[in-house]
C-alpha cells in the first residue's frame, strides 16, 4: 500500500521508540490518516502507536485537539502556530511521549498566494520538552504531497525521539 520508503522508515520509527519504550501519537489534517496508516501497517506497531487524531476541519481542530480557534482565526489552519498547537493538543489528549501533526493544502485547490498547493506544517511536540514546527513545500499532485508530507512526518519523528530509554 505505502512506498518502500515510506515502509522502510515506519519500520525504523517503530523500532526506535520500541527499543527506547517510547510511544507516539499523530495529528493529521491534510493527510487524512496516512501517517498512522503507514505506522500501523507494520505488524507489532501496538506496542508503539497509542493513537492518531484525524482532525480535518478547523472545529475537529478545536474540539478535539483544543487548538484555540482565535489561532486559527489569527493563522489559518496551514501554519506553524496550528502545527504546533495540533502536535502539542494531541500530546495532551494521549498517553504519548511524542506527537507529529501536519497541516497543509495538498490541492488541486485551496491555494492562496502565500500559501501554495504543496505547502505543508510538520510540528513534534515531545512531552516536558519542546514542540517545534518546520515548513515544506512539496510538488507534485495531491496523492506526491501527500505522500511526500507522510515521509517528512516519519522523519520528524525519528529526529524528535528523545534520547535515552524509559525502559
Amino acid at each position: 500500500m505505502f512506498p518502500e520508503i515510506i515502509r522502510d522508515l515506519a519500520a525504523q520509527t517503530l523500532a526506535e521508540y520500541g527499543l527506547a519504550g517510547f510511544m507516539l501519537a499523530t495529528a493529521e489534517s491534510c493527510t487524512g490518516g496516512l501517517i498512522a496508516g503507514a505506522l500501523t501497517d507494520i505488524a507489532g506497531s501496538s506496542k508503539v502507536v497509542d493513537r492518531g487524531f484525524v482532525t480535518y476541519t478547523n472545529i475537529a481542530k478545536t474540539e478535539v485537539l483544543a487548538v484555540p480557534a482565535s489561532l486559527l482565526h489569527a493563522h489559518g489552519a496551514v501554519s506553524p502556530e496550528v502545527a504546533v498547537a495540533m502536535a502539542v493538543g494531541a500530546l495532551a489528549k494521549s498517553r504519548a511521549d511524542v506527537t507529529v501533526a501536519v497541516t497543509g493544502i495538498a490541492g488541486p485547490g485551496g491555494a492562496t498566494e502565500t500559501k501554495p498547493v504543496g505547502r505543508v506544517y510538520v510540528a513534534t511536540a515531545v512531552r516536558g520538552g519542546s514542540a517545534k514546527a518546520k515548513e515544506y513545500t512539496f510538488p507534485g499532485d495531491r496523492d506526491a504531497v501527500r505522500m511526500a508530507t507522510v515521509q517528512a512526518a516519519l522523519e520528524r519523528l525519528r529526529l524528535a525521539r528523545p534520547t535515552g530509554s524509559l525502559r
